[in-house]
């Protein structure tokens, strides 16, 4: 009876792990892999956005101790920053269409108050060849730069995401297994230009 029993638990141990590289090649684990892949590329899309107001800080005092007379502006840059980092969108939120759309919209007046700042600043030749002023401009450039990287790695991975509950086999273990993940939302621009890095940089 022993030797029976160990017969068929070694039978039954064969077949689960038989039927568990089954499903695996098939794809089951697809859906929930690229979930955390888009999950993961947003938070990069949060810690460049976070490194960027960080920045904002010293870079507006730098000006004013320069451009006193430019309080309209930096006000607006201070507001703007202000009202980003208000908003989040975490990975418990990212399928909130319009908390998604609230944050990109911040942070998209935020890209355009920095641009205006640095129009400013063009009229402060002693400010634009301040050490500290172009070491935060040189870390604001490249900041903006790893933005634009997060934010298409981001696309690409809820591309992804998208493409696997929408077709087959996908669909089917979405429709069996994972129907409580939705179709996400990707990041699209909410103004001109929006998805290209501002220039930053100084003649």
């Amino acid at each position: 009876m022993n030797v029976r029993h160990h017969y068929r638990t070694r039978l039954q141990l064969a077949a689960l792990m038989l039927l568990s590289a089954l499903l695996a090649g098939c794809g089951i684990n697809n859906i929930p892999t690229l979930d955390e892949q888009a999950k993961a590329a947003w938070g990069q899309v949060q810690n460049q956005y976070q490194r960027r107001a960080d920045l904002i800080p010293n870079l507006v005092e730098t000006v004013k101790g320069y451009a006193q007379h430019e309080q309209e502006t930096l006000t607006a840059v201070v507001e703007a920053r202000a009202k980003a980092t208000s908003i989040q969108v975490d990975a418990n939120t990212l399928d909130n269409p319009e908390k998604l759309k609230q944050f990109q919209q911040a942070q998209d007046q935020l890209t355009g108050a920095l641009s205006r700042l640095m129009v400013v600043v063009e009229r402060y030749p002693d400010l634009k060849a301040n050490q500290n002023f172009l070491a935060l401009q040189s870390q604001l450039e490249g900041t903006e730069n790893r933005i634009a990287v997060a934010r298409r790695d981001f696309i690409l991975a809820v591309q992804k995401y998208n493409t696997e509950i929408r077709t087959f086999p996908g669909r089917l273990w979405h429709t069996v297994m994972y129907s409580d993940l939705p179709v996400r939302e990707t990041f699209e621009a909410t103004s001109a230009d929006a998805q290209k890095a501002p220039e930053v940089k100084f003649q």
